[in-house]
């Protein structure tokens, strides 16, 4: 039995006209297994950093050659990520093995849409506006700051 190559069902989906372009539809098919990989890389992190609170960072990435294929990639760290387009933030409380969802930043084409169709956004997708108007006003980089004990107005840390 042989398997098809990435590049080959790429090219083949390219061809077809797409079922969807409903954005929150999208998103449900990439993660698929999303929540397995978010395990996985808590446990590492648990494993590589023996002390305190960190954050999971997913970064959602389009492959250059086949730009109908997605990868999120999941990395941990101490420190809280400055926001950007593409990203997913989570917290991890050690003491409570708990996890708190900080924010979700779509993709820039994504965001732009959001912002120019604001008045008609369904309302199950207007916390997602409201992320992607956070990240525009600078409320989630105060906030990534406030989380890293740095000061709002310089890039110098608190004392």
């Amino acid at each position: 039995m042989t398997r098809e190559t990435l590049g080959k069902i790429s090219s083949d989906l390219l061809k077809k006209e797409p079922e969807t372009t409903d954005p929150i539809e999208l998103q449900r098919e990439i993660h698929k297994d999303y929540e397995e990989q978010m395990y996985i890389c808590i446990n590492r992190a648990k494993q590589d950093l023996p002390v305190g609170d960190f954050f999971v960072v997913v970064e959602t990435k389009r492959e250059r050659l086949m730009l109908n294929v997605l990868r999120n990639y999941f990395v941990y760290r101490y420190s809280c990520p400055t926001p950007t387009n593409d990203q997913t933030v989570y917290k991890f409380h050690r003491k409570e093995d708990r996890i708190e969802f900080l924010w979700v930043i779509p993709s820039y084409d994504t965001s732009e849409y959001f912002k120019n169709n604001a008045l008609t956004i369904p309302d199950d997708q207007r916390e997602l506006l409201k992320y992607i108007l956070d990240f525009e006003d600078g409320t989630l980089l105060r906030k990534a700051k406030k989380l890293n004990g740095e000061e709002i107005d310089s890039p110098l840390l608190e004392k």
